[in-house]
This record gives C-alpha cells, structure tokens and sequence, in this order.
C-alpha cells in the first residue's frame, strides 16, 4: 500500500492547472565543441551512463537539466538537450500533439540514408507525415496477418534453443545464451516474415551476423568498444568522431534485402494496398525486422534471462508451479493458459521496467511546452530537443519502493496500476499503439513471446543458474547449470 500512495500523490503528467512552481531549467552546455567533447568523455569513459546523469540531478537538484549528449562533433551539428530523467517528465515524449518525432530515432544525429536503401523508413518520420500512417497501417496488418503462427513457431524455435543449451552444458559445462538466442531470434523473425528457415537462401546462417554488422555501423556512435580505459582516446576517435560509411556493409546489406524481397512476396504484395510500392515496402520491413524486432531481441532476452535467473530458485518454482498448472488446466500452452499466469506477467513486465532494451528517447518540442517533473514545472522552447534516459524514469523511486530491485511479483493484483509507468515500448504499456503515435506496432507480440520463453523455460526446468557480465550494449548471460522438471 505504501506504493500505491506514492503514485496517487505523484502529480499528473500533463496538467494544465498545476500548482508546482515554474522553474529555469538548470544545467547547461558547456563552452560550444569542447562543451560537448567533455560531456561525452564523461558519458562514456570518465563517468559511465548512470553516474553521468546522477551527477547532474545531485548537482542541480532537479531530474530536469540541460546537457550535452553523445556523440556530438562531428557527427551530430547540435548535441544539446533537456534531459527528462523522472517517471513524470518521461512521457511528454510521447504526446506527438506536443512534440515531433521527424528524424530523431538515433538522437541527435541520423545514420546515412543508405542503410536503408535511401529511404527514410517508419521508425524516422513522424505521426503528421502521410507515409508514417501508411507504413504503420501496414506493418499492424502483416502483424495481425501472421496471429495464428506466432505462438507454434517460436514455440518451436524455443524447443531446438534449449536443446541446443543443453547440449552446450553437455559438453562445455556452459551455454551461451547470447549466441544461441540471437540465432533463434533471428531465425524466428524470418521465418515468421518471409514462411522459410533463412538456411534456405542465400544468407544460409549468416543472417545475424550481417544484421549485427549493419546495425553496428549505424549505432557505433552511441556505444563504446569497452577498450581499457587507457585506450580511451582511441575509442573515442574510432567511434564518435566521423560516421561509418554504408560501403562497409553495403553488399551485406543488399544480400540480406535480395532475400527478403525474394522470399516475404505475401507480404511485399499487400503493400501496394497501402499505397507502397514493393521496394520501399522491403526496405522497411528489413529495418523492421533486423533493427526494431531482431536488434530489440537481442539485448531483451538476454536481460529477461539474467534477472529471472539472478532472482533465484524460490521464484523459479512459484513460475513453474503456476504455468505447468494453468498448461495443465487449458490442456496446453494456450492464450487462455497464458493469461492466468499472473506471476509469470509481472516477471516479465518488471523486467522490462528495470531494464528497458531502448534507454533512450527523444523529441522536438513543437512549440513552447511546459513540463512537470514531481517537484517543479518547467519551460521547454519550440525546437529544443529533448531526450529522456528511461531506465531513470522506470526506476523512479518516488513512484517505485525498492526501485533498484528485481520484484518479481511487483504488478499483481494492485500493483497493475504501476504498469503505467512501464515505458519501454515508446509509450505507456497500459496503451495500445496506433498510427498517431510512435509505440511500437509489435508490443504486444513482443510481451507474448517473453511470456512464451518463460513458460518453455519452465516447463522444461524446475531451476537454472547464470553467469552475467556487462556488454557495451546490454548483457552478457551464460548459463552455468539447469534442473530438469520434476514435474508436469
């Protein structure tokens, strides 16, 4: 209960009538270039993500300040923002009556068009650009098109992962997650899209090794090598200082295009209805698939994993009690089951709130805004950017007790009303996406498949160990040892 008063004293988002005090925005930028050089020595190297940011509250006294943010010169020409780092602040930056979204996926900078065929694909434009309506509108359909095969096929996907997991620990005494799961996703995704295993084309089993080398070159500049500190110098000039040219995936990228094109024709033939021609079409579902569906995957079944596995063994057998009964209820891995799998739920909405796979969000204020914060208001100009860091909004603890803790049964029951602020899909995860807004088209089907590897998961195990170690994007997760079912 002493949560739930928390957020009924929290001041709502957007209200026009509020009483907080209107406050200067603190903070600022620095001498112009070596401003944002020095910022983004500290964001990387000196200090790390968090430190950066808490530093700045601490300083400030205020999770609304202005900074720098990477990578600034000289690939983005202006790093300034107002950072929006509370639970409340956040959300602004999905009102799109508000804010605009026109380029501003990557933050503050914007890969070459040529990474994706020279198109400025969905994920780039915003709600008020005709295309955006149409791409969006289509992409729901191909989701909804595909309804029937999503639980059977991961299913399956998911059956052949653990084996080969097993087999790891068979042989080696470990698996590693992350290989084995970005195999699987990757071979999930395309079979879902495109109805054949990527080992039928021309890519063979290459696919995520082209998807990651694509998806590097266009997001090196917001990452690190995780060099030694010593070499930091090199790392930064390496990353941050000039943008990577597409000729260094170039051919990789059209092998990966060619198979899509050739083997998604269902699909690319419905485009035409939404008045997209068959090329665009494929451009954007090859983004959607390898950056926004695999490149997601990639970092999120990893996390998910690691705090299930981290949170121990006395969780780990309330979720395969509850899920083995509710499969035995429904006499198999159903909707209905699912859905009476509270625990197994909240495990993967906590999951999500404490480490959102997308950290980062940003926008352009479309005119004068005011934005509240729990403690104060404060004016944003028209054309500022504003950027928030999510995992501070998601692990405010004026909303959340123990924020910093995994609780796994944290949004059951009452605790539901804290899945407002669970925002890890571009929006609330109480709100559905449409084609005014920027949530992502796949959030329901993402919750369903991280639901679905829980319940394969345990099924199978009673319990499992895991090692983890910090990647430059996301973790690292092997397991150590796992616990065959004692019972079904």
């Amino acid at each position: 209960m002493q949560q739930l008063t928390k957020l009924s004293n929290s001041p709502p988002p957007s209200s026009s009538e509020s009483k907080l005090p209107l406050k200067p925005i603190p903070g600022d930028y620095g001498f112009p270039f070596f401003g944002a050089i020095k910022d983004r020595l500290d964001y990387f190297y000196n200090q790390g993500k968090d430190e950066f940011f808490k530093n700045r509250i601490r300083k400030h006294n205020s999770t609304v300040i202005k900074t720098n943010m990477p990578p600034g010169p000289f690939i983005a020409k202006n790093p300034k923002v107002i950072a929006v780092l509370d639970a409340i602040s956040f959300p602004i930056l999905f009102d799109t009556s508000q804010v605009k979204k026109y380029n501003v996926l990557d933050g503050t900078f914007l890969p070459s068009l040529s990474y994706t065929g020279g198109y400025r694909v969905c994920a780039y434009l915003d709600p008020s650009e005709p295309k955006h309506a149409a791409l969006k509108s289509y992409f729901m359909s191909v989701l909804a098109s595909k309804q029937s095969e999503v639980i059977p096929l991961f299913r399956t996907c998911l059956s052949q992962l653990f084996v080969n997991i097993e087999d790891g620990l068979a042989s080696q005494k470990k698996a590693n997650f992350n290989n084995l799961g970005q195999a699987m996703s990757f071979n999930y995704i395309f079979r879902l899209f495109c109805g054949k295993d990527p080992s039928e084309t021309a890519i063979g089993s290459k696919g995520p090794a082209i998807a990651d080398k694509w998806l590097a070159l266009q997001l090196g500049p917001l990452f690190t090598l995780g060099l030694p500190k010593f070499l930091k110098y090199v790392d930064d000039l390496l990353l941050h200082t000039f943008p990577f040219p597409f000729f260094l995936v170039k051919s990789d990228y059209y092998k990966l295009y060619d198979v899509f094109y050739a083997s998604s024709g269902p699909i690319l033939d419905q485009a035409e209805s939404f008045g997209l021609t068959k090329e665009e079409a494929c451009h954007n579902l090859v983004f959607l698939a390898s950056f926004s569906t695999y490149g997601g995957l990639k970092v999120w079944f990893p996390a998910l994993i690691k705090w299930v596995g981290q949170a121990g063994e006395d969780l780990h057998l309330q979720l395969a009690d509850e899920i083995r009964t509710a499969v035995k209820k429904e006499g198999g891995v159903t909707i209905q089951a699912l859905d009476q799998m509270v625990l197994t739920k909240s495990v993967v909405y906590e999951a999500f709130r404490i480490e959102p796979p997308v950290p980062f969000q940003y926008a352009k204020a479309k005119e004068d805004i005011v934005v509240q914060s729990h403690d104060a208001a404060y004016e944003i100009k028209k054309g500022e950017m504003i950027f928030g860091y999510q995992p501070f909004a998601t692990k405010d603890p004026k909303v959340f007790d123990d924020a910093e803790e995994f609780v796994g049964h944290r949004i059951v029951g009452e605790g539901e009303k804290l899945l407002k602020y669970v925002y890890w899909s571009n929006g609330r995860e109480t709100v559905d996406p449409t084609v005014e807004d920027k949530q992502c088209p796949g959030k329901d089907m993402v919750v369903l498949l991280s639901r679905l590897m829980l319940v394969e998961l345990f099924l199978r195990y009673d319990t499992f160990t895991v090692e983890t170690a910090v990647l430059p994007i996301g973790s690292s997760v092997t397991f150590t040892s796992v616990a065959k079912a004692t019972s079904i």
